[in-house]
């Protein structure tokens, strides 16, 4: 499934859009800065992403529609960008109460470079070590959203024939090896097949941290037992407490017990997103 960005650029290699982008907000507004909607004037591509739904991007897909009508009467004279201040109340049937300026600027497929570059949301790396029915949910999961996936593990013939734009692989024996190569400031789930793969991931990851500190979060999936006896072993080779509060086990949101591997994969990125949002919890170990 090809990404929002990606759908829009695909169109506009055919069809000129408007880009209306949130460019300023104030107060309670249903997108944040940068939020961004296409509209085509062609009714079976429409509109490709969202500043949130309403009467407030119905206005604003009327007003697009009417520039790329102007622009097509004149199409050697492309309307020129424009921006309007919107407040959300009682005229919009929004109740919000905040307000936004929205930007609205004409492209074609002349600016599908500058746009990639600059629509791109900011991405975080992560390294998920495990091929099975968990790792293959979880990339499922984040194939809309804002994470560069490195895949990795051990063995041949693991990984799907279908793989998101944003996913990586990577055949690693011993598998814990390529913990030296991820990213700086990446997020890192640990689910292989095998559970002294996992304990050498982690004592690898811990390492890591030991020595350079960048790793955002690292998450094994398993139960609070599961969690003990890898603390036991993991002071025998010599990590101290607080090292081991590092890690979080058993991983996503607390309160949902499902062993579905795609309910477990929507509380893991649950919890990546309060990462990622600097609203995480203490880390789950008892």
């Amino acid at each position: 499934m090809a990404s929002e960005l990606e759908t829009f650029l695909l169109n506009l290699a055919h069809l000129p859009a408007v880009l209306v982008t949130v460019e300023e907000t104030r107060g309670s507004v249903p997108r944040e800065a940068g939020a961004w909607m296409a509209v085509f004037a062609d009714a079976t591509r429409g509109e490709v992403g969202t500043i949130g739904g309403g009467h407030l991007e119905w206005k604003a897909t009327q007003q697009a529609r009417e520039a790329l009508a102007r622009w097509a009467a004149h199409p050697h004279a492309a309307p020129p960008a424009w921006r309007e201040r919107v407040t959300l109340g009682p005229s919009l049937g929004q109740c919000c109460g905040g307000s936004l300026v929205l930007r609205f600027e004409p492209v074609s497929a002349s600016h599908g470079d500058g746009l990639r570059t600059r629509l791109r949301s900011a991405h975080t790396p992560l390294a998920l070590f495990g091929g099975g029915h968990v790792g293959r949910a979880i990339v499922r999961a984040l194939e809309p959203l804002p994470f560069d996936v490195h895949w990795i593990d051990s063995r041949d013939g693991v990984f799907p024939e279908y793989l998101p734009a944003p996913v990586i692989t990577e055949h690693s024996d011993p598998v814990h090896a390529a913990v030296r190569d991820v990213p700086a400031g990446s997020c890192v789930l640990i689910m292989s097949f095998s559970h002294a793969e996992d304990l050498d991931v982690v004592a690898t990851c811990l390492l890591r941290q030991r020595a350079r500190n960048d790793l955002a979060f690292i998450g094994l999936i398993g139960s609070r037992t599961k969690w003990a006896t890898f603390g036991h072993r993991l002071i025998e080779r010599g990590f101290s407490a607080e090292e081991l509060g590092r890690v979080t086990c058993p991983i996503g949101l607390p309160g949902i017990e499902s062993k579905v591997p795609a309910v477990i994969a929507a509380s893991v990125v649950a919890q990546l997103l309060l990462v990622v949002g600097g609203n995480a919890a203490t880390p789950k170990t008892a």
